[in-house]
């Protein structure tokens, strides 16, 4: 067991936690947030990204143990149906939602992507998701979206700005 001090969507938790226990079971499993999607187990899908620190991760690759003293933000933690994100409302808007089981990580990418780069270009965002499957959208309106959302952050159109 490990005892972990850690900021997750604002909340501060100090938990208990087994050596062994993988950040997305945490996640899911004790703390109910099962916006977080377990895909592949391995990495490779991108359902369970999460932001560490601002940072995408898979949190299926990462133990609870690693991310003491870090700033956790799960799809939870980013709007409310009263307040989206500019990210997910820009999802919902131009039609990039499908199935939903990667949106949460493609969303969460893309946060993190903005966080780092305000001004992105379709090459910027399919690298930014490029650890992101999708089998629905064809990737375009999710790029579409992810380009309206840095607008609309940015004040120089994009949704409700138009």
């Amino acid at each position: 067991m490990v005892d972990i001090e850690v900021n997750i969507n604002g909340k501060d938790y100090n938990l208990m936690v087994e050596d062994h226990l993988r950040l997305i079971d945490l996640l899911r499993d004790k703390l109910n947030l099962t916006g977080t999607k377990e895909g592949c187990g391995e990495g490779e899908c991108g359902a369970c990204t999460v932001l560490v620190d601002e940072k995408s991760v898979n949190s299926c690759l990462i133990l609870a143990g690693q991310v003491h003293g870090k700033r956790i933000i799960t799809i939870e933690g980013l709007g409310n149906e009263n307040n989206l994100d500019p990210i997910q409302r820009a999802f919902l808007e131009k039609g990039a939602v499908q199935c939903g089981f990667c949106t949460p990580g493609m969303i969460l990418s893309a946060k993190a992507l903005l966080h780092e780069n305000n001004r992105p270009n379709r090459h910027d965002i399919r690298e930014a998701i490029s650890g992101n499957l999708c089998r629905c959208t064809g990737y375009e309106k999710i790029v579409d979206s992810i380009l309206w959302a840095s607008k609309s952050m940015k004040g120089e159109g994009g949704l409700g700005n138009e």
